[in-house]
């Protein structure tokens, strides 16, 4: 049904408050912003789920079995136990006969072997046990796994479901896949952005923190992009839809981070092939544990199979398997809160290893937009400070009303900074342009040119060679500078007085020397710039970046063999944009493209997406890889510390079963729950 509204941009939101709430909370405390704990993590359990209540079944009857075994009551005690056992091997029992089908060995059947070989030598409660850890801690891992999914997919809660969308002379709320390219649609105060789009009317503040991880609200004017997800927080918007909902930044962000956790890291791949291997060699070592003692050396059967049991329980390789996907999944959802997209966990362990970095100057290392950043006059004898301060305002604006009609880059900073000054954009006359050099144009009855050297040749000036000198100062500064200058006469007889000149450059991110700097002290041995402007600008923007080396005038194909060059010194990651870069972040170890929230080329491109340009999010990238390589490192280390003391433990001090079964099971919950403080890594 169509619902007519009246509509009032400045008026907070009130149809829907319990909207506003929910997406603010969501924006700002996600699960993943917040540290994980065991009571945050059993808040999310489902108590209906077969697999949880199957755990409590199994813990029950163990108890219960256990307290009729004590009071003597053996029959009670063994449907207690056949039902703690069904309970508690259920699931692991069509685990393991599925595995056995496809011709493979998993750690489900070393757990039911175990437990069936502790119940025949009348071990049932330590058999009820081993089944109910074991399910125990295979679900806490589905939880943990499915805590850090469930942290990206709450954001699909952030879009609404719904749009105010203009029809004709009036308003019609309609479902946001009804929407297409080029509607109206108006966004007040506290509602979520539908879909992407742009501004075309109002201003307000945006905060984007669940797109580009952002953390404060980004002024929204007309002109600039939004993204759906993100919170309108203050002023009323009219934005028209650029892509419609399944195609949104929002969508294309979920459905990244879902692939990624889908693809996994080479050293899991390596321990679930392994994992194969190693059950298989666990059961044949448990039965040569029983044959050789019993039938070659003559020990009893009873304390030979409990040991070999125990042998088996504690050998088995589930704190080894999950050590590594739970954090791998961990940091990948924690990385996608900071608006960092890996592709994948091969790609976040690849991270952890560059050495090497290269990265694009325009855009990346830069602020990617030429600005104003000296207007130099030609002073004349006699001229006081503050005649030389007027002569100045006048040289911009005289140069902003020529380069008003031109649409070069240049032209552009040159009028928004005299915009920025709230000067008037004077109308010209007779505009002429010539390419590569420079424009003229009549304004105010003056002809006025503004352009580079090779514009002025042909009029002579005893100012000339000094222009040069200034000119050339400012290149190797990494400034382009333009003369201004006033034309007399006509033709050959045409003169010219120079009033001064304006110089621009893309300035260099505040940022990128501290960025630089932090990913030296994280152990990067090489910093290079790549470039396709002149060397003398190129050695200006490195050398106040502080990066170790530079290749300019490049070509597309040029960076592709740099980056060869480079793999061949290390593990090398390219930082680009994603578009004109997208041939060597392909080729480089990692491609991570900035600033790719919207640009589908980037995300199609690089193996890590940075959704913001924040260059501070390139060390952030670095330091979470290293710290999940390392938090794997120590899961590994710990899981199979703990099996060898356990084996030592069971072949040579004759460890109880029990001691075996809460060694085992404990340190997977515990490599598990390390694995998961990668959730809140900051």
């Amino acid at each position: 049904m169509n619902e007519e509204l009246p509509v009032s941009l400045s008026e907070p939101l009130v149809t829907n408050p319990a909207r506003t709430v929910e997406a603010d909370a969501i924006l700002r405390e996600t699960p993943i912003a917040r540290r994980p704990s065991l009571p945050g993590l059993l808040s999310g359990i489902n108590w209906a789920d077969p697999e949880v209540f199957s755990v409590i079944a199994t813990l029950f009857f163990m108890l219960t079995g256990g307290y009729a075994e004590h009071t003597g009551s053996k029959s009670a005690a063994f449907w207690c136990y056949v039902a703690a056992y069904i309970a508690g091997g259920w699931h692991g029992t069509i685990h393991g006969v599925k595995s056995v089908l496809r011709g493979t060995v998993d750690v489900d059947i070393l757990m039911i072997l175990a437990a069936l070989g502790a119940a025949y030598v009348n071990h049932a409660f330590e058999g009820a046990m081993l089944l109910f850890l074991f399910s125990l801690s295979h679900t806490l891992q589905e939880l943990a796994i499915e805590r850090s999914r469930s942290a990206i997919s709450a954001l699909m809660k952030l879009r609404p479901e719904t749009a105010l969308c203009k029809r004709g002379t009036g308003t019609e709320l309609v479902k946001i896949e009804s929407l297409v390219v080029g509607d109206i649609v108006l966004v007040r105060p506290g509602e979520s952005i539908p879909v992407d789009g742009v501004v075309i009317e109002g201003t307000s503040s945006v905060n984007q923190a669940s797109i580009t991880g952002e953390s404060l609200p980004v002024e929204k004017k007309p002109g600039d992009s939004l993204f759906a997800g993100t919170l309108n927080e203050q002023g009323g918007l009219d934005m028209r839809v650029t892509k419609i909902a399944t195609e949104s930044t929002l969508a294309k962000l979920i459905e990244l981070v879902e692939k990624a956790q889908g693809q996994k890291a080479s050293t899991q791949r390596f321990l679930e092939k392994a994992e194969q291997w190693y059950a298989l060699g666990v059961i044949l070592f448990t039965a040569a544990l029983i044959v050789i003692p019993v039938y070659v050396l003559g020990e009893p059967f009873a304390s030979t199979f409990y040991r070999a049991m125990t042998v088996m329980v504690v050998a088995s390789p589930c704190a080894l398997v999950i050590s590594t996907p739970a954090s791998i999944l961990s940091a990948i959802a924690a990385a996608a809160r900071r608006g960092v997209l890996f592709k994948g966990g091969a790609y976040l362990e690849k991270a952890a290893a560059i050495e090497i970095i290269a990265f694009d100057k325009t855009g990346t290392l830069t602020e990617g937009r030429p600005v104003v950043t000296d207007l130099q006059v030609i002073a004349r004898p006699g001229q006081s400070e503050a005649e030389i301060a007027c002569f100045r305002e006048e040289l911009l604006w005289l140069a902003a009303a020529v380069e008003a009609r031109s649409e070069h880059p240049i032209a552009r900073a040159i009028v928004a900074e005299a915009k920025r000054r709230f000067m008037p954009i004077e109308r010209c006359l007779k505009f002429q342009s010539v390419a590569g050099h420079g424009v003229s144009a009549e304004v105010c009855g003056r002809r006025i040119a503004v352009g580079n050297l090779k514009y002025f040749d042909g009029y002579e000036s005893p100012e000339r060679t000094e222009l040069e000198r200034q000119m050339n100062q400012l290149h190797d500064a990494g400034k382009t500078g333009m003369l201004v200058g006033e034309i007399h006469g006509e033709e050959k007889a045409a003169t010219v007085r120079y009033l001064g000149f304006v110089a621009v450059a893309d300035k260099v991110r505040a940022e990128a020397p501290a960025v630089i700097a932090r990913l030296r002290s994280l152990g990067v041995k090489r910093i290079a710039m790549l470039t396709g402007d002149g060397s003398r600008v190129a050695a200006a923007v490195a050398k106040a970046c502080g990066v170790d080396e530079v290749h300019a005038d490049l070509l597309p194909q040029d960076k592709v063999r740099v980056i060869e060059k480079l793999k061949e010194s290390g593990r090398t990651a390219m930082v680009g944009d994603g578009v004109n870069d997208a041939p060597a972040l392909a080729t480089a170890d990692i491609g991570v493209a900035m600033g790719a929230a919207g640009t589908d080329v980037a995300m199609e491109t690089a193996d890590v997406v940075l959704m913001s340009d924040a260059l501070e999010t390139i060390p952030f990238t670095l330091a979470l890889s290293r710290r999940t390589r390392t938090v794997v490192y120590q899961n590994l280390t710990f899981a199979l510390g703990v099996i060898v003391v356990l084996i030592i433990s069971a072949l040579g001090f004759h460890l109880p079963l029990p001691l075996g079964v809460v060694g085992h099971e404990g340190s997977t919950v515990l490599v598990c729950l390390n694995g998961l403080r990668l959730l809140g890594y900051r």
